[in-house]
């Protein structure tokens, strides 16, 4: 456990250095949540599991879902460097999640996964607005 909590203080120092703000932070249940709105960054949701640090951001929700909007996000998740576009289990809230293992994992890592998903929301939001409507 010591070791657990080791690596949740630091991949909080990580994102301190990096100007992140901490909305959230549950040391207990390993919980970050993050936000740094010049790079689109917005309630995203860190976890550090037992061997891997789960990220996610909600980016919006699907209105009048159709088979050419799911290929769509299928078709970008090929443009992702780090992560992707998943669906929650209605199918219809679209979010990004990626995920690192913690056992040799770097800032420079968390860093890069976090800031591919400002680099979607910079090149996608035209899409995801169309999207939501």
């Amino acid at each position: 456990m010591i070791m657990k909590n080791q690596i949740f203080r630091t991949v909080k120092e990580w994102l301190l250095d990096a100007e992140f703000t901490i909305t959230l932070e549950d040391e207990a249940q390993r919980i970050l949540i993050i936000e740094q709105e010049s790079s689109g960054i917005k309630n995203m949701i860190l976890i550090v599991s037992d061997s891997i640090l789960i990220m996610e951001q909600f980016l919006f929700e699907i209105k009048n879902p159709s088979e050419a909007i799911y290929r769509s996000l299928l078709k970008k998740n090929r443009d992702i460097v780090h992560g992707a576009f998943a669906l929650d289990q209605t199918g219809k809230r679209v979010i990004f999640r990626d995920t690192l293992p913690t056992d040799n994992m770097a800032q420079n890592e968390v860093l890069a996964s976090i800031n591919s998903l400002g680099i979607l929301v910079g090149e996608f939001s035209k899409e995801m607005i169309e999207m939501s409507k």
